[in-house]
């Protein structure tokens, strides 16, 4: 593998030009594990930044797409329907709660906020009464599109650098209850003032439902969720939720909004769609946002993009739900949370960790300081475990057939990291 060339010409995420972090030569993947070039074996504590929920190489996921492949790889969404498109449709609507039943495919979870955001503008275009500001919460992330980089908090992002660029929108302080803290109702209070302060102009709220992602990994009390909903409903505001890295049981239930008991008006979802196959997202509204928003000028719902409803995506997306509907998922994951629920809280001990938090196949470890992160990620293929971290975040998100003895080799690595680094 040409590692010079890689480091010399290829950008990855996050990474500077002028001194590139080690890229480790991943040449296969299977089950739970990545596979250096050197036959290195890596334990998958990532999920491929979440989305591999089913582990790798799984043989019912290469049968669909490689069934697909010799009907059609692609054609135009426009003017032109297919079965993997209607069937993965079919099981989206079937999914989420009601009401939500119409369903947009898009490329990736970035867009699936875009077209969740248009939506509501067109939504309010229609009725008259046009608004352009959204509320949100602060330390969210809603992904790297523009559109998307404007709720994502302008200050303790990875995009803050954009603000004064972007569009301007609210941002309500975030949650400060935890999951399994009791509920204090001041919590919602700075939600409600600036929804209250601004009805006139808000198009929308969105947010990441119960767990915060890339701008924290917060865990917060569904009852905060509950609140918001019923304030939505009583000013007359939709409700977007970004189940982007939540939905189809990475918390312990199918979608972060049930831990709530409410639904939305607008759901995002992309991620673990395709079981980490192939990029696709989708945006499921209700049957009233969407003929509203048609009922408009355009007449239409003015977004398409060139591979929407891509028949590849869609065969793969649609075998890695019914993979996950036909396995003891939920039994899975909340598995893996009651091992979370022992492993994590050893770490407590450790002078370098605030805090330690898990949610279904969630762990989270909060360090009082940043981590060198390739320091770090070398400390962790010498464990033999792959494990990305963030700023002052090491996180684990595995893939739900994850057993309790791979669970403990992460967190050993994640523990032994902290003692020899910090």
């Amino acid at each position: 593998m040409d590692l010079a060339f890689d480091r010399d010409h290829i950008w990855h995420p996050y990474t500077s030009t002028l001194n590139p972090l080690t890229c480790y030569p991943v040449s296969r993947a299977e089950g739970m594990y990545l596979y250096l070039e050197d036959g290195t074996q890596l334990l998958d504590g990532m999920s491929s930044w979440w989305a591999a929920i089913h582990g790798y190489n799984h043989p019912v996921l290469n049968q669909a797409i490689t069934e697909q492949v010799g009907k059609m790889s692609h054609v135009m969404f426009g003017g032109i329907t297919h079965d993997p498109a209607i069937n993965l449709c079919k099981k989206l609507v079937e999914m989420t709660p009601a009401p939500l039943e119409k369903v947009f495919l898009c490329d990736s979870g970035s867009i699936s906020v875009e077209v969740a955001l248009k939506m509501a503008l067109q939504y309010w275009h229609a009725k008259g009464k046009p608004k352009s500001t959204f509320l949100t919460l602060r330390h969210g992330y809603h992904g790297d599109s523009f559109a998307a980089m404007s709720v994502t908090d302008p200050d303790n992002s990875m995009h803050k650098l954009y603000k004064g660029f972007l569009p301007e929108h609210i941002f309500a302080d975030s949650p400060e209850c935890g999951f399994h803290d009791e509920w204090n109702e001041s919590d919602i209070t700075d939600f409600k003032t600036k929804l209250e302060a601004n009805l006139e102009n808000i198009a929308a709220v969105i947010l990441e439902p119960i767990v915060q992602g890339a701008g924290g990994m917060r865990i917060y009390h569904p009852t905060y969720l509950k609140r918001v909903r019923e304030l939505c409903d009583e000013h007359g505001v939709l409700l977007i939720c970004d189940e982007i890295a939540t939905g189809f049981g990475r918390t312990g239930k199918r979608f972060a909004c049930e831990h709530a008991g409410i639904s939305p008006d607008i759901m995002c979802l992309g991620k673990a769609l395709t079981g980490g196959y192939m990029t696709m997202a989708a945006t499921v509204t209700t049957k009233h946002v969407a003929d509203t928003v048609c009922s408009g000028e355009a007449g239409c719902f003015m977004h398409g993009p060139t591979f929407m409803g891509n028949p590849l995506a869609s065969a793969v997306a649609n075998a890695s739900l019914s993979l996950l509907l036909e396995t003891p998922w939920q039994e899975k994951v909340l598995g893996i949370e009651h091992h979370l629920s022992q492993l994590l809280p050893q770490l407590r001990h450790l002078d370098c960790v605030k805090d330690v938090r898990w949610l279904g196949a969630i762990g989270v470890v909060e360090t009082y300081d940043s981590v060198n992160v390739s320091t770090i990620q070398e400390h962790f293929v010498k464990s033999g475990v792959w494990i990305r971290p963030f700023g002052r975040l090491i996180y684990i998100m595995p893939p739900y057939d994850m057993t309790e003895a791979q669970l403990k080799q992460l967190i050993d690595a994640i523990n032994n990291a902290l003692v020899d680094l910090m």
